[in-house]
């Protein structure tokens, strides 16, 4: 593909110029003799259907004669060349930073030549996939909920040496990352693998053949994983079942990401209270600030014996400050602008994941990471699932179980993307007015119940909910011109929605009225419907039964005590 195809004419694609030699592991400017970018060493000729068309001979501006004598004229240079060839301006090392990074990526992510090529395949060829029964696509529209898992699988290459050596691997820590539908905020919600809940049934695929597992009641959240042959998707249900959030894609690491991510980015850095010197995890680091990476990093990931209570939710505060600056290390123009540390990064990144078939491969991870980049930073946040000792334990206590007080709102705000930290002004405003006039559409006369048109849909995860909410409304609100309309397009969705006319806001506002609806659950369209149209409601996982109110507004903070940090305070320190 010639600069030309690119819509690149008159230039050279930076993306043909720079090669990653992988015998000196970083990238070079190549140019053949005609200024053209020439191939790696070793790479094979490209295929005939590849290859790109010579370019013809330029033809001789009249009065000018071809060759090297004729590109002056009168001891000087041609006035016609100076006029089609302006002389370029000199570009600031910002530019030509930017300009070079965005080379590579297209280079590493377009495939233009031969070497991108495999080098794509090479990346493609890192990732590991599970079918877990799901498959979403990479990017969809609302709200996105990644489950990234990290295993404490002991076997495998570099995995050895840990404790319990030939683990199969359990659900050792567990972040559900939510970003809203906007776009605007992210929630980082650390699942303690010492909780005990139930993990249901769960259908397992492997060799073409489906079998399941039963689920277990009262265990801890880490046998989600590993335990009776369960595979992610197990751990994917439980997380669905205890959120009540739909999970989108999931990706798993074990011990070697860690190590590999950290490196890659040129360390990651941490702060400490105070010396840790932890003979389990063999982390030793002084008080103060240190940029970790490799062994090192695993070690602070894995530590929780010389910090806080010991505890594993400790642990956790230590995982959410590691990624924290992690996030930030990767974001910044150091690691942006540096094409051997974008190699490396993806190169440990895809050689480090398991993933589920919606994003098997490099293009569709880029894909959803372009569609994730869209959060500003500031607005991310990390936060622990709030849970209590587990009374069962007595006074020893191994195990916790979920704090309902605290839970239940937290994970309303998280499910209503109600952001965890302040957004800026500008889009606090803007969310404050939408939320008032959503609000006005609940003000108002309401039609007679006999008078309400709406057609059911199922989008829960509750069998039968489209046809147990029209026989309530028939049976016991007198909405007798209601209908099923079975399950609904697209598949479940996390929110009840109704849908209407103007003409039709007097039935919308009865409708929500007998049902609990929240304001933001209301979609007015533009023009008015046809006399006897039905209004379409669409129930969600919100939906707990027919006569128990949708849902109720979600706080506007979260409760006192909730554990959390923002993904930019740079100021946390594990004490």
């Amino acid at each position: 593909m010639d600069a030309q195809g690119r819509g690149r004419a008159g230039g050279i694609d930076p993306a043909d110029q720079w090669v990653f030699d992988p015998k000196t592991g970083s990238y070079e400017l190549r140019l053949d003799e005609a200024g053209e970018p020439s191939a790696p060493a070793g790479t094979p000729a490209a295929p005939a259907a590849r290859r790109t068309r010579p370019r013809p001979a330029p033809r001789p501006v009249p009065g000018q004669r071809s060759g090297a004598a004729g590109r002056r004229t009168g001891g000087g240079k041609s006035a016609g060349a100076d006029r089609r060839r302006p002389k370029p301006k000199k570009r600031t090392g910002r530019k030509k930073a930017l300009i070079w990074t965005g080379g590579t990526l297209a280079f590493v992510l377009v495939g233009g030549s031969v070497g991108a090529y495999l080098l794509y395949e090479h990346l493609n060829g890192n990732i590991d996939k599970v079918d877990v029964g799901i498959d979403n696509a990479a990017v969809t529209k609302g709200p996105v909920n990644i489950l990234v898992i990290g295993t404490d699988k002991r076997s495998g290459k570099g995995n050895t040496g840990y404790g319990d050596d030939g683990s199969v691997g359990h659900a050792d820590t567990t972040v559900l990352f939510h970003v809203s539908e906007d776009r605007s905020n992210a929630t980082a919600l650390s699942i303690p693998r010492d909780m005990i809940t139930d993990i249901p049934d769960c259908p397992t695929r492997s060799g073409g053949t489906t079998k399941t597992i039963p689920g277990s009641r009262n265990v801890r959240f880490n046998e989600s994983l590993g335990q009776e042959d369960r595979d992610p998707g197990c751990t994917w249900r439980t997380v669905e079942q205890l959120t009540g959030l739909k999970v989108t894609h999931f990706m798993m690491a074990d011990f070697n990401a860690v190590k590999q991510l950290s490196s890659a980015v040129g360390g990651v850095e941490v702060c400490l209270g105070k010396d840790i010197d932890d003979p389990k995890s063999h982390l030793k680091l002084s008080k103060g600030r240190h940029e970790i990476q490799g062994e090192d990093a695993l070690a602070f990931v894995r530590t929780r014996h010389s910090v806080g209570f010991e505890s594993d939710l400790d642990r956790i505060k230590l995982q959410q400050q590691f990624l924290s600056s992690m996030i930030r290390k990767m974001k910044s123009g150091d690691t942006l602008t540096n094409p051997k540390k974008l190699y490396d990064l993806g190169d440990a990144a895809t050689k480090s994941l398991t993933v589920d078939t919606g994003i098997d491969s490099v293009g569709k991870l880029a894909s959803l990471g372009k569609e994730l980049s869209k959060v500003n930073l500031k607005n991310i946040t990390f936060a622990t699932l709030p849970v209590i000792d587990n009374p069962a334990d007595g006074k020893v206590h191994k195990t916790v179980v979920l704090d309902k007080a605290k839970a239940d709102p937290l994970l309303a705000m998280v499910r209503q993307d109600v952001s965890l930290t302040e957004v800026k002004a500008k889009e606090k405003k803007a969310q404050e007015d939408a939320d008032a006039r959503q609000q006005a559409l609940l003000q108002g006369p309401k039609a007679e119940p006999a008078n309400v048109r709406v057609r059911v849909f199922n989008g829960s995860r509750r069998v039968g909910a489209a046809q147990e909410a029209v026989a309530w409304m028939q049976n016991s609100k007198g909405m007798t011109r209601t209908s099923n309309g079975g399950n609904a397009t697209g598949g479940k969705t996390d929110k009840t929605v109704l849908e209407f006319a103007p003409n039709q806001a007097d039935q919308a506002r009865r409708l929500a009225d007998a049902m609990g609806l929240p304001a933001d659950a209301l979609r007015q369209s533009g023009g008015d419907a046809p006399p006897k149209a039905e209004m379409r409601l669409t129930l969600g996982a919100d939906f707990k039964g027919a006569g128990t109110p949708v849902s109720a507004p979600a706080p506007s903070k979260a409760p006192e005590g909730v554990q959390k940090i923002e993904a930019d305070d740079e100021n946390v320190c594990a004490k």
